[in-house]
């Protein structure tokens, strides 16, 4: 593709103006949200959605999710099955995406499902997300803004690094408050299924919904940020060390010696946020030395699943 001259926008009224006339024209531009930067393109513009899989070099049969500025929006382009509608009422706006059934005459670009008759929804909190969204007017389809399969990025700086010359801009609103990706859920009559792990811990949902389903890695890609390898550094990550290896970048959580630290007190909502900016943080210096990553074991509840899930596609053996 022909390069662009990326530019980096300010969050102001300016800046949301220019971010959202380049979304109407098709082009690419990297908004923030609360959970990770997105790659934002029109949901309903084929030849946008195809720019987002060409900067990303991501396979078309992956889903894009579709933000949207209100749950009035996504009525208008899926139904609302099972504990959809209590779903959206308690979460949204915030780091939910549902999997719905497709209404007709939807209006979104094929390329948006993946071939499938579902779809992806969120409704973000990110102010400038939504300001951005209502100056367009439409639907946007906005994947993590990282070359497909990499860490995702948390800054505009990660943004830069991944896709600088691919895209007409990013819009720097500042780090990201959550830090990993949407939770994604899909609701239907016989219960809801957890197809992601993610900002949203299963233990403020499952009161709504009852015990979740977990289908986090099917034979067949359902909702985004299921492929077996993906949040990859570029440099091997070793999980669950004990840190003893001073042949490595070590990543501590707790207060053990490291060289990095995703939370020195424990804090499981601290890592989260700082998970995507520690790893990129590792990987220049794992780079840089020649030397694996070793990363501390993190308690699998909470948050903590959904740094576990990130960290095991990250340290999956490449395809």
């Amino acid at each position: 593709m022909a390069p662009y001259q990326t530019q980096t926008l300010h969050p102001d009224a300016e800046g949301i103006d220019r971010a959202a006339a380049w979304l109407a024209d098709g082009q690419l531009v990297a908004l923030p949200t609360e959970t990770v930067y997105g790659l934002a393109g029109d949901a309903t513009s084929d030849l946008a959605c195809a720019r987002i899989f060409e900067a990303k070099g991501r396979p078309r049969f992956n889903p894009l999710i579709v933000h949207l500025p209100s749950r009035e929006a996504a009525r208008g382009i899926a139904e609302f099955p099972g504990d959809a509608e209590a779903l959206a009422g308690a979460f949204w706006p915030g780091p939910l995406t549902l999997v719905l059934p497709l209404k007709p005459g939807h209006g979104l670009s094929p390329l948006v499902t993946g071939g499938l008759e579902t779809v992806a929804l969120r409704v973000p909190e990110h102010g400038v997300m939504q300001a951005v969204l209502a100056k367009l007017g439409g639907p946007v389809a906005a994947p993590s803004a990282n070359p497909s399969g990499r860490i995702s990025p948390t800054t505009a700086a990660h943004v830069l690094a991944g896709l600088s010359g691919r895209i007409a801009a990013v819009l720097d609103a500042g780090p990201c408050t959550v830090g990993v990706e949407s939770t994604i859920l899909a609701p239907g009559p016989e219960g809801t299924r957890l197809l992601r792990e993610g900002g949203l811990p299963r233990e403020a949902v499952e009161p709504l919904t009852g015990p979740l389903v977990p289908d986090t890695t099917p034979g067949t890609v359902q909702a985004p940020g299921q492929l077996g390898s993906h949040y990859a550094p570029a440099a091997a990550l070793v999980l669950n060390s004990d840190l003893s290896d001073p042949h490595a970048i070590r990543i501590g959580f707790g207060p053990a010696e490291a060289d990095l630290t995703l939370s020195r007190t424990g804090d499981l909502v601290e890592a989260a946020a700082s998970l995507f900016r520690t790893l990129h943080e590792a990987d220049a210096l794992a780079m840089a030395r020649n030397l694996p990553i070793h990363i501390a074991p993190i308690p699998d509840s909470g948050l903590g699943r959904a740094i576990n899930d990130r960290l095991r596609r990250a340290a999956a053996p490449r395809s």
